[in-house]
């Protein structure tokens, strides 16, 4: 038989575990380093640029700042994504809602 105390107990525990979750990965910073330590990017858990710091040099030379701006972004963004990922399953048990290893 169904007990609904049992599973809004149950539930209240996932949302006690997914709050958790989310403040762990708000508090993680994740950095990255692009053209050889000419650009460093951190961000925290949530997504947010919070440093940034750009070699003098590039600062003349507008295409390669871009590009290894970019670069530097999308790594950072994959590392974030990627951790928010494992967190997730790891909350999960292991189970895979992503569908993918």
């Amino acid at each position: 038989m169904f007990d609904m105390n049992n599973m809004s107990k149950m539930l209240e525990g996932m949302q006690e575990n997914a709050a958790k979750l989310q403040e762990e990965l708000e508090s993680k910073t994740f950095s990255v380093k692009t053209g050889g330590g000419m650009i460093e990017l951190s961000l925290n858990g949530k997504g947010e640029v919070i440093d940034l710091d750009i070699d003098d040099s590039l600062l003349s030379d507008k295409a390669s700042l871009e590009i290894l701006l970019i670069g530097a972004i999308n790594d950072a963004n994959k590392m974030v994504l990627d951790n928010q990922k494992s967190s997730a399953m790891n909350m999960l048990g292991g189970m895979n809602p992503f569908g993918a290893k």
